[in-house]
């Protein structure tokens, strides 16, 4: 009996040990779209939170209290769907007990994401969703009180994209094609014509498909007969090559433009030369001289062996942001780390400072114009807020 004894206080001392050092940790949860139809956006996004985790261990972890405390990430799939994104949030806010989430990327994920975070009062920050939607309420149309953006918004982007088709590429009639069914390129799509017949252009052809289409004959055809100078494309990486082939066969010559949808570098590897010449507007370049940008690129390349996107970069400041929130906050309290996120000083982060004002959880963000050019996203511009 007293062996028995003995071991009984053994494992109830390793239980003790495990339990407290499962307190010692920092509990984030990462929803990520890594499967489904944009697995590239959820591995850069997995990877941009992991390698700032990372650091912010090997520094020692983020001190509370007088004490250091490590981050440990909770990573869910949410395979590109909207559902399997809600769900990953509900299991990771009620069983994993995290203190906060990060992602998903896409705006289609972030935004039921970001109702649930609300309805739970969980800090939420998407790395990449540019919706204005994601961090309004539905129905007062008024800032969400948990919700927050590493990114720039549509209405900066397509503002932007107008004028430089107008100015800068001298184009004088567009046209358009976008996934209906994606509300973030709708939105793209609408505000790019709004900024365009602002700046005195015409858009002569706004035509829709359906994601998952592979048939894009009809609605090319019907650009082609409205004789555009320029096809403004928010279409995913996924799609692109096969939308751009297809209309280059009908005898389209035009160039195209793209939104920050292209920014994986798989579309130039699907696309190949046919890509090469045309412009997208972006969150960063990594050939930026920003001494932040270059240190991030250069672990990146260390850790994963490839050069990071913008949504890897942009989930690494959102990583990067919420650890300075819970420093902040002095406890692991999720309405803490919330009001935290207002006053924190400015973040000069990797795609740029990141300054959140009481009552808003969209940063003054601004982006850059990027050309293709033998393979490569070569910087051409900045464009500022």
């Amino acid at each position: 009996m007293g062996k028995l004894k003995t071991i009984s206080v053994l494992l109830a001392a390793a239980l003790f040990c495990a339990c407290s050092k499962k307190e010692e940790t920092i509990r984030v949860g990462v929803v990520a779209e890594l499967s489904g139809a944009i697995p590239a956006v959820g591995n850069s996004c997995k990877n941009g939170a992991q390698l700032a985790a990372n650091e912010i261990n090997a520094a020692g972890g983020i001190v509370i209290g007088g004490k250091k405390y490590k981050v440990e990430l909770f990573v869910e799939d949410s395979a590109s769907k909207p559902e399997q994104a809600a769900a990953a949030a509900q299991k990771l806010i009620t069983r994993d007990n995290v203190l906060a989430i990060i992602g998903p990327s896409s705006s289609s994920n972030a935004m039921p994401v970001s109702e649930i975070a609300e309805d739970s009062k969980v800090l939420f920050i998407t790395p990449w969703s540019t919706n204005p939607k994601t961090t309004l309420d539905a129905n007062t149309g008024q800032p969400k009180k948990y919700a927050f953006r590493a990114c720039f918004t549509d209405t900066f982007e397509g503002s932007v994209l107008g004028k430089f088709a107008s100015e800068t590429l001298k184009a004088k009639k567009a046209a358009v094609l976008f996934d209906v069914a994606a509300d973030v390129l709708k939105v793209q799509s609408e505000l790019f014509r709004e900024s365009f017949e602002k700046a005195g252009g015409k858009v002569v052809a706004f035509e829709t498909y359906t994601g998952g289409d592979k048939d894009f004959s009809a609605q090319l055809t019907k650009i082609k007969q409205a004789s555009p100078d320029i096809i403004f494309l928010p279409s995913y990486y996924t799609d692109v090559p096969l939308q751009v082939a297809q209309a280059r066969r009908l005898g389209i010559t035009v160039p195209f433009l793209g939104s920050d949808a292209w920014s994986t570098e798989e579309l130039v590897k699907m696309c190949g030369k046919e890509c090469d010449g045309f412009y997208f507007f972006n969150h960063y370049s990594p050939e930026s001289a920003n001494p932040a940008t270059a240190k991030f690129i250069g672990a990146y390349k260390t850790a994963y062996s490839m050069t990071p996107d913008d949504v890897a970069a942009l989930s690494y400041d959102a990583m990067e942001v919420l650890s300075r929130a819970i420093a902040a906050a002095g406890k692991l309290d999720r309405q803490a780390v919330r009001d935290a996120m207002y006053s924190i000083p400015a973040y000069e982060g990797v795609t740029g400072q990141i300054k959140y004002t009481p009552g808003s959880g969209d940063p003054a963000k601004g982006g850059v114009i990027l050309q293709i050019r033998e393979g490569k996203f070569k910087w051409y511009s900045d464009a500022r807020p």
